[in-house]
């Protein structure tokens, strides 16, 4: 009989890589054979979702104060819990709602942890021991994330398993190269996305004529807390610098078949993030699994993908080194052509990631794993 799968996130038409990220595993799991239906996490301003449509099975608004209790209801019919964590999508101090939620369960539970902080504030790090604790199983999406995990905070080493973040099969999408070097950033823009630093980058790289994408919307929150203040600063700088006609700004949101075109067509996917916390990031995957090459700044995830992977890791902020290391791959891609491997596409793909995820869950069920059910209060 198929194992059903109850997944607790962030779900669409919200539009954040949480939502992204449990749409996709949800239909994989859904592909392979297994029953899900999703327990949505909506925050004010998202787009309401009924309770009866086709894959949202109950609707967990934030700012209902005791919202968990239903949504762990909810999530009791099912053989399994699947429930995405992240700080900032659950209510409460922290996202402490989260394991009033879970200390409701009465089936096993696995956590997929999207953040696991280097220097978190005590109430952060008390947060996730416990969200750890109480869950059946934990999943880490890179080894940094895991080691991280298990040095920094008090938990169980065995309950963590790393799963890594799946990414589209874009196999059969064509290649169409286009006439200037095309260098593309792709996702909810705001500020910490380094945008800055690779238009930067672009006013030093005249020679090569690139044409620079920066393909997506400003990210909800940061439209709420500051409307276009960073996007605008962008169009600034790129005007400033010169560079208007070789950056490309793209406010819109792709569907799945467009952004699967698009990043067949680029020649390097730039990531200049400012973050030296960022563990996991489906961006990357997505282009690793694509084989484009990718130039990154040093977080966490980009040094252990690409260190001796598909593509060069330079430092933060600094557009100098950026502009080279993008110089490099465009003028001499034999530099990273023996490392940029199709099979690495077969390993991050969706249907391997979920078969993952489905073996973690038999194993929990036959093991009789439950959470720990203490108070809910």
């Amino acid at each position: 009989m198929a194992i059903r799968y109850g997944l607790l996130s962030t779900h669409p038409p919200t539009r954040c890589g949480l939502a992204t990220f449990n749409a996709a595993l949800a239909d994989s799991l859904t592909t392979s054979g297994a029953r899900t239906a999703i327990i949505r996490v909506a925050g004010d301003g998202d787009d309401e979702i009924p309770d009866h449509t086709t894959d949202v099975a109950h609707t967990w608004p934030v700012r209902q104060a005791d919202g968990w209790r239903d949504a762990a209801d909810a999530l009791n019919t099912f053989d399994v819990a699947m429930i995405q964590h992240e700080y900032g999508i659950y209510p409460g101090a922290d996202g402490a709602d989260v394991l009033r939620l879970m200390r409701r369960l009465l089936v096993p539970s696995i956590v997929v942890l999207h953040t696991v902080l280097s220097r978190p504030t005590p109430r952060q790090r008390s947060v996730l021991e416990q969200v750890v604790a109480t869950a059946g199983a934990v999943v880490t999406m890179t080894g940094t994330a895991r080691d991280r995990l298990v040095a920094g905070y008090g938990v169980e080493p065995a309950k963590v398993t790393v799963i890594p973040h799946g990414a589209a099969d874009l196999s059969t999408v064509p290649v169409i190269r286009r006439p200037r070097p095309h260098l593309l950033t792709w996702g909810l823009l705001g500020p910490g996305k380094g945008i800055e630093w690779a238009i930067r980058a672009v006013a030093q790289l005249r020679s090569l004529d690139p044409v620079y994408t920066v393909a997506g919307r400003t990210h909800p929150k940061v439209i709420e807390r500051h409307g276009e203040v960073y996007r605008s600063g962008l169009h600034r700088l790129s005007a400033e610098l010169g560079t208007s006609h070789a950056v490309d700004f793209q406010n819109i949101y792709h569907d799945r078949a467009a952004l699967g075109a698009l990043i067949r067509s680029a020649d390097l996917i730039v990531l200049p993030y400012d973050s030296v916390e960022q563990v996991t990031s489906g961006v990357l995957v997505e282009a690793v699994a694509a084989g484009v090459p990718v130039v990154a700044t040093a977080f966490p995830h980009a040094v252990e993908l690409l260190t001796n992977g598909p593509g060069l890791v330079v430092p933060h902020r600094n557009p100098r080194a950026l502009a080279g290391a993008i110089r490099r791959v465009i003028t001499k891609p034999q530099v990273l052509a023996d490392r940029i491997r199709r099979p690495d596409g077969a390993v991050l793909g969706w249907p391997a990631v979920a078969a993952r995820y489905a073996t973690l869950a038999d194993r929990l069920l036959a093991a009789g794993t439950r959470t720990v059910i203490g108070s809910a209060a």
